[in-house]
């Protein structure tokens, strides 16, 4: 597999097993995530979708979660 071009445009969305790579997190934690409510999907038609917004909304999430750990 190649690197991507610089110029490429990046995705807007991605299906669950690219998410699951992008985050480094197994099926279950994602589609857990999904449930709690922590982790924004997408459907078109049967297809469950991460929009790249919801990742870095989610990532923004754990950073302030740990920013608040740390704090006490």
């Amino acid at each position: 597999m190649t690197a991507p071009a610089l110029d490429a445009p990046a995705k807007a969305l991605y299906r669950i097993p690219e998410a699951m790579r992008l985050l480094s997190l197994s099926r279950s934690v994602i589609y857990e995530q999904i449930r709690a409510g922590r982790l924004r999907t997408v459907r078109q038609g049967r297809t469950r979708l991460v929009p790249a917004a919801a990742i870095t909304t989610y990532v923004d999430l754990l950073e302030q979660e740990a920013q608040k750990g740390g704090n006490r």
